[in-house]
């Protein structure tokens, strides 16, 4: 069956022949065959995007969530790339860039004008426009933290002291034999990651060494890497077991706390694990004072489901179900940061009553920078580094 788009209502704006034939492979090669002996060539990676992004049929933002969205592996991945690829960012830099093009024009027609002492420009004005996309760039830039995390998996650091029941965690949220278990105490020796999609979020879970002193080289390393693993995360899931707590209640409390001193900015979440070691009246009358903790049995995969609830509504997807403009792009992040910098240097002018040909070069920075996002400004090394990245075909 051949289908027909006609200029200027295709995806690249131009005429599009679109073939679709039995799922054979054969067949497949056949007519590409045919297509290539009478002067077709293989489209390049990410040509039919990159002719729309050439046409006008959208800006260079929205052609990169085109890749975002087909590389997309959880909702909320796909809902970032969605969101940019309908335009909302694509607007906003776009507002803010005109906004600051036209008083960079009146600023460029005091340059012209500058023996005779002339302003165009209400400085008034013009510092409320600055200090609002000051605003909205800091904005922007401080979304980047939560899209980052949303499109490539939060990381979640599983961490405690040797035998407190990581590893069966870990297998208990995977539901697989992903990590060894073992009754021997430092048997993780190096971390292991693995990846699980919970109510539509990726989490990317990692059991790390057990956290204890120890004259064992190896497993040194290994409580080394804990640490820096803790470091990356975004989540901390801190084990203790119940058994000890029974017994070593102000130790194991010391032990938390001795955490969450070092790490007060991560998000902690305490879990008491093991339950399954104590009777019915050990667990009724079972309390972790002053903590607020999860009981939960990985053995048993007793209290599972309370903590992947727990772990969504630690996750910071707020932003994201409010329609709010969320970075995931680590090139708009760099572009948004230095066309920040640049903003702050017309700011400091503007305050110590510089003339306006001292700021006008950082006013100039801005609007590249700006430009670089939507791709009213680019490079073909740019676009080669871009398009490179798509898969043949879009």
């Amino acid at each position: 069956m051949v289908s027909i788009f006609k200029n200027p209502n295709s995806y690249t704006g131009e005429n599009v022949v679109e073939i679709n034939c039995h799922g054979s492979v054969y067949i497949q090669q056949e007519i590409i065959q045919l297509f290539l002996k009478n002067g077709c060539r293989n489209a390049d990676a990410g040509e039919f995007t990159l002719r729309a992004f050439l046409n006008g049929k959208m800006d260079l933002s929205q052609a990169e969530a085109v890749a975002d969205l087909i590389a997309s592996d959880s909702q909320t991945s796909h809902q970032i790339a969605l969101q940019q690829m309908r335009g909302g960012f694509a607007n906003e830099i776009r507002n803010l860039r005109q906004e600051l093009l036209n008083f960079a024009s009146l600023i460029e027609l005091e340059l012209d004008f500058a023996e005779e002492d002339v302003e165009f420009a209400d400085r008034t004005q013009f510092t409320n426009l600055v200090n609002k996309i000051s605003t909205a760039l800091k904005q922007l830039i401080d979304s980047f933290a939560i899209g980052n995390v949303l499109k490539n998996g939060i990381p979640v650091a599983i961490v405690g002291e040797p035998n407190v029941g990581k590893s069966t965690l870990l297998n208990a949220l995977l539901n697989e034999e992903r990590a060894i278990v073992s009754d021997i105490a430092g048997t993780t020796r190096d971390a292991i990651e693995d990846e699980l999609i919970i109510s539509g979020i990726n989490f990317r879970f990692i059991d790390t060494a057990g956290i204890r002193e120890t004259k064992d080289i190896i497993e040194n390393i290994g409580i080394k890497k804990t640490y820096e693993n803790i470091e990356k995360a975004q989540l901390v899931l801190l084990l203790v077991s119940a058994d000890k707590i029974k017994n070593e209640e102000l130790k194991i409390k010391n032990d938390v706390n001795a955490i969450k001193e070092k790490y007060p900015d991560k998000k902690i979440l305490t879990i008491i694990n093991k339950i399954d070691l104590l009777n019915d009246n050990e667990i009724q009358n079972f309390e972790f004072k002053n903590q607020k903790s999860i009981i939960i049995s990985s053995k048993e995969k007793t209290g599972i489901n309370q903590l992947k609830s727990e772990l969504t509504k630690l996750a910071n997807i707020g932003a994201l179900s409010n329609n709010d403009t969320i970075i995931s792009n680590s090139r708009h992040f760099e572009a948004l940061n230095n066309a920040l910098i640049a903003i702050k240097e017309v700011q400091i002018g503007i305050e110590n009553n510089i003339s306006s040909d001292l700021f006008a070069t950082d006013i100039r920075n801005a609007l590249h920078h700006l430009g670089l996002i939507s791709g009213e400004v680019t490079t073909d090394d740019l676009l080669g580094n871009i398009f490179a990245n798509f898969c043949i075909g879009k």
